[in-house]
C-alpha cells in the first residue's frame, strides 16, 4: 500500500495499518516460547511410549480411512441440514408473528443450552420414550406409525442430534448476518411493494459476507463434534480407532492417529475459511502494511505531513 493510499484512511486507522517493530521484551518472550517448544519436541521424539512406529502403521489403515470418510460425510450432511433449518429458524425469529418468533427462540434456547453429548444419547434412546414414531391428529387417531427401534439406528440418531444442534447454531449466525444488513434495504424493498420472500431474496446475498466467517467456525466444530457419535457405536474416525486399540492395547498411538487426522482436516477447513473470508471481505477490510515498506511509507507520510 502506497503513501497516497494510506492517506485515504482516517488517522487512527492509518496508525494501525503501519506495523510497528517488535520491542526487546517480545524477543525474550519468543526465546521462552522456543525453549518450551524444543522441550515438547524432545519429549515427543525421545519418549518411546508415544509409539510412533504404531502411529505410522495405522495412519492409513483401511478401517481408519473408512471412519474418516464417515466422519466427513456426516459433517457435510449435518451442515447442509443445519444450514437449511437454521435459515428457516432465523427468518421465523425475525418474523413479526409472535408465535413464530417465540417458537424459534425456544428451539435455539433448548438445543444450544443442552450438551450435544446428551442430545446424541437422547435420540439414540428415543424408543424408550416413544416406542412408535408416526403422525397422529392431536387427541385423535394415528395416521401411521413406525417402530422406533427400527427407525432410530445409530446413524439416524447421530444425524438427528448433530443436525438439530447445528440448526440452532446456524440460526443465530444467519440472524446476525441478516440484522447486519442496512435496514434501509428492506424498507426500500417493501416500499416498492415487494413481498417478504422477495425482500429476503435481496437481503440474504448481502448478509452472506457476515455469515461466511462464523459458518466456517461452525464447519470445523461440526467435524470435531462427529467424534461424539462414537459413544453410540457408530464407526466414525474415533470409534474405528477405539475398536483397534481395544484389541492391541495401543491406546496412545491410536489416539495420536485420530488426532493427526482431525488436525489435518480442520487445518484444510480453516484454510478454506480464510480464503472465503478474504474473498467476501474484499473492499471492506483495509490491508495491513508490514516490514520495510511500511516504515518507508510512514517516513514518507511524515515528510509530506
Amino acid at each position: 500500500m502506497t503513501t497516497s493510499e494510506l492517506r485515504a484512511f482516517p488517522a487512527p486507522v492509518r496508525g494501525k495499518l503501519i506495523a510497528k517493530r517488535p520491542g526487546p521484551w517480545s524477543y525474550v518472550a519468543a526465546i521462552v516460547v522456543l525453549f518450551f517448544a524444543a522441550a515438547l519436541l524432545d519429549a515427543a521424539v525421545t519418549n518411546k511410549n508415544f509409539g510412533w512406529p504404531v502411529v505410522a502403521e495405522y495412519l492409513f489403515d483401511p478401517s481408519i480411512i473408512n471412519g474418516l470418510l464417515l466422519s466427513l460425510w456426516l459433517m457435510a450432511l449435518v451442515m447442509v441440514i443445519g444450514s437449511v433449518l437454521g435459515l428457516i429458524l432465523a427468518i421465523m425469529r425475525l418474523s413479526s408473528n409472535r408465535i413464530l418468533s417465540t417458537a424459534s427462540a425456544l428451539y435455539v434456547w433448548f438445543f444450544r443450552g443442552t450438551p450435544l453429548l446428551i442430545q446424541v444419547i437422547f435420540w439414540f434412546n428415543i424408543a424408550a420414550l416413544f416406542p412408535t414414531i408416526g403422525l397422529e391428529i392431536p387427541f385423535g387417531p394415528t395416521l401411521f406409525g413406525v417402530d422406533a427401534n427400527r427407525l432410530i439406528t445409530p446413524l439416524t440418531a447421530a444425524l438427528l442430534a448433530l443436525s438439530l444442534n447445528e440448526a440452532a447454531l446456524m440460526a443465530e449466525v444467519i440472524r446476525g448476518g441478516l440484522l447486519g444488513v442496512n435496514r434501509g434495504q428492506a424498507e426500500a424493498a417493501r416500499a416498492l411493494g415487494m413481498k417478504p420472500a422477495q425482500v429476503y431474496r435481496i437481503i440474504i446475498p448481502q448478509a452472506v459476507r457476515m455469515i461466511i466467517p462464523p459458518t466456517g467456525n461452525n464447519l470445523v466444530g461440526a467435524f470435531k463434534n462427529t467424534s461424539l457419535v462414537s459413544i453410540i457405536g457408530l464407526t466414525d474416525l474415533l470409534h474405528s480407532a477405539q475398536i483397534i486399540y481395544s484389541l492391541n492395547y495401543q491406546t496412545i498411538p491410536l489416539l495420536i492417529v485420530v488426532g493427526l487426522w482431525y488436525l489435518f482436516v480442520t487445518s484444510v477447513l480453516g484454510y478454506v475459511q480464510q480464503l472465503l473470508e478474504a474473498r467476501y471481505s474484499r473492499g471492506f477490510v483495509p490491508r495491513r502494511v508490514r516490514g520495510k515498506k511500511a516504515e518507508t511509507s510512514k517516513r514518507g507520510e511524515d515528510v509530506h505531513a
